[in-house]
């Protein structure tokens, strides 16, 4: 049975085919839904709904990235729930996510019951397992690169040129590890 006040929900999402099963999975559970492919779009629907809840995806085509959405939603409503959904997972885009007003961030593939998880985790534990494991110089190599990347807005040829590698090559890394 339908609540008569249906939580509000704005996916931030280019993948118009994500976006959409996505959105239909939320509004099953009776979520009201729009969504936005870009920081213009998502300005636009803010002028006619307020969402308490948001799904970003960091990397949105054209854009310098998710943050900027991020920023601007928070901005709108500091008590919104806002998720960072990426492929584009590191400890650099994360703190930033978080620091401009994310609740979670959580890494590609999620699903609506991640989604829905992290907005209910909204406000952090002390329950989360430390573990004692060493970091390899490639993920060490990845984190520096994420966080280059977030540096410059996900220009490319910016990040290849403040970590002294050519355009190429740095490319040739994100099409390895499959980002999206």
């Amino acid at each position: 049975m339908p609540s008569e006040d249906p939580r509000r929900l704005l996916i931030v999402e280019d993948d118009a085919a994500f976006a959409r099963t996505l959105a239909r999975s939320f509004e099953r559970r009776d979520y009201a839904v729009r969504v936005a492919a870009s920081l213009e779009q998502l300005t636009t629907q803010l002028q006619s709904f307020a969402p308490g809840y948001a799904v970003v995806d960091l990397k949105l085509q054209g854009e310098a990235s998710g943050l900027a959405c991020v920023r601007a939603l928070h901005a709108h409503d500091a008590d919104m729930l806002i998720v960072v959904l990426t492929g584009f997972a590191s400890i650099a885009t994360a703190v930033e996510a978080i620091k401009l007003g994310a609740c979670h961030y959580l890494a590609k593939p999620s699903n609506t019951d991640d989604i829905e998880a992290a907005f209910g985790r909204a406000e952090g534990t002390i329950e989360v397992e430390l573990t004692n494991r060493s970091t390899s110089i490639k993920t060490l190599e990845w984190e520096r690169i994420h966080e280059v990347l977030a540096e410059t807005g996900f220009n490319i040829s910016e990040t290849a040129r403040r970590l002294g590698m050519h355009r190429r090559t740095l490319a040739r890394k994100l099409e390895k590890q499959q980002v999206r």
